[in-house]
């Protein structure tokens, strides 16, 4: 049956999606549209919030809506906000708490790679340390969804590479502002990483995100190329931005231990994609569910939640913003597989899966207005903080 807010399935389906035309939907600004509808799943109906984004308009763009480090977090609602965004969505997933390290605190960052303006942010930690529901086959941390500068959406995978260029010899650098390093290696930490400790990056393993934390440790601070300071363990605090924190645990503690202050080194890292040899404006981590049209096998259809998507149809020219309802009528929610079928039945050939649960959240900002208002009913009552999101800007 027709609902006010759109259409409602009058049984649940296989792969969950709307049983007619998707409402017309509020004009947010050109080339922004803004509608709800509801959807049947097996687990009961839900409430779909969709953003569609014209990126062959010149005067849209998105881009990764951050707090200013990597190691912080705040509301989808000031996000958007302090960036001036038109619209706005909930991004990856990220590190939330750290229960199971007595005494590590949660760094609130990112699991996957991220792209701001252009600009590297992070690379994606171990797949093993990642939080969020289980990876389909065949996918990565490194698994990206982005807009290259030709303004065209794609899924993508973004591959850490780096070295370290020492007296001793040259190593693979095999970590970039992460909240967790790969065994015996080295990471590199910026000022774009923020204040938080660098202490949760030697804990836990490639396998098992809550193995102990490494006793064998060490950290190299560089400024201005030279070796400027050493200790046992990783420390806290804002890095400057001439000056770049190395962490090893235990082969990479073993090299940074070769140096000594006054020591010349020099750190070379970038991200390198898969499949893309345009570069990427924006990259955000998550993991594909929808691909040339196909879903994705081995998608999980047991476990439904609230969640996040994005997706895009046209080339990469359109893009589709879709977050559930977290009110108590709808917190059903979707398996991974409904998500999928739903993004494929309106339309889109690619799907990205973004954090869901308490983080799903989109915003919109109506014309005039100084400030976003959320769409959906974040599932646990308030706007959760998150360390990332997608945001849609636009010159009109």
């Amino acid at each position: 049956m027709v609902t006010a807010f759109g259409v409602l399935a009058g049984a649940a389906l296989a792969g969950a999606a709307p049983a007619g035309a998707v409402p017309a939907g509020k004009r947010i600004a050109p080339g922004v549209t803004y509608r709800q509808f509801d959807v049947a799943a097996a687990a009961g109906p839900t409430r779909a919030h969709l953003l569609t984004v014209d990126l062959a308009d010149p005067h849209v763009r998105v881009d990764l809506l951050h707090p200013g480090a990597v190691a912080a977090r705040a509301t989808v609602s000031r996000l958007a906000d302090s960036a001036g965004a038109v619209a706005g969505v909930n991004g990856d997933f990220f590190d939330i708490t750290e229960t199971q390290h007595p005494g590590v605190e949660a760094t609130g960052a990112s699991v996957g790679p991220a792209i701001a303006d252009g600009r590297v942010l992070k690379a994606a930690v171990p797949d093993g340390q990642r939080f969020g529901p289980g990876l389909p086959p065949g996918t990565s941390t490194r698994d990206v969804f982005g807009v290259g500068t030709d303004r065209r959406a794609r899924l993508d995978r973004l591959s850490l590479t780096g070295a370290v260029d020492t007296p001793e010899g040259r190593f693979t650098l095999k970590g970039l502002n992460q909240y967790a390093l790969p065994e015996n290696s080295v990471g590199a930490f910026t000022s774009r990483w923020g204040s938080a400790s660098r202490e949760r990056a030697v804990c836990g393993t490639d396998t098992q995100r809550s193995a102990p934390c490494s006793t064998d440790t060490y950290e190299v601070k560089v400024k201005d190329g030279r070796v400027v300071s050493a200790a046992d363990k990783p420390g806290t605090g804002a890095i400057p931005a001439d000056t770049t924190v190395l962490v090893g645990r235990e082969e990479g503690a073993r090299q940074l231990r070769k140096l000594s202050v006054g020591n010349a080194v020099t750190v070379t890292h970038s991200l390198v994609a898969a499949s893309s040899s345009v570069p990427y404006a924006f990259a955000i981590g998550g993991f594909p569910v929808l691909r040339d049209g196909r879903e994705l096998s081995g998608l999980d259809n047991g476990t439904s939640a609230v969640r996040t998507v994005v997706g895009f149809e046209n080339g990469g020219r359109q893009l589709l913003i879709l977050a559930l309802d977290g009110a108590a009528a709808y917190r059903s929610g979707m398996t991974v597989a409904e998500e999928a079928a739903t993004m494929r039945s309106l339309g889109a050939s690619d799907a990205f899966n973004l954090d869901g649960g308490g983080s799903s959240e989109l915003v919109t900002r109506d014309a005039g207005a100084s400030s976003v208002t959320i769409r959906n009913h974040p599932s646990a009552g308030a706007e959760r903080p998150v360390a990332n999101g997608v945001g849609v800007f636009t010159t009109s």
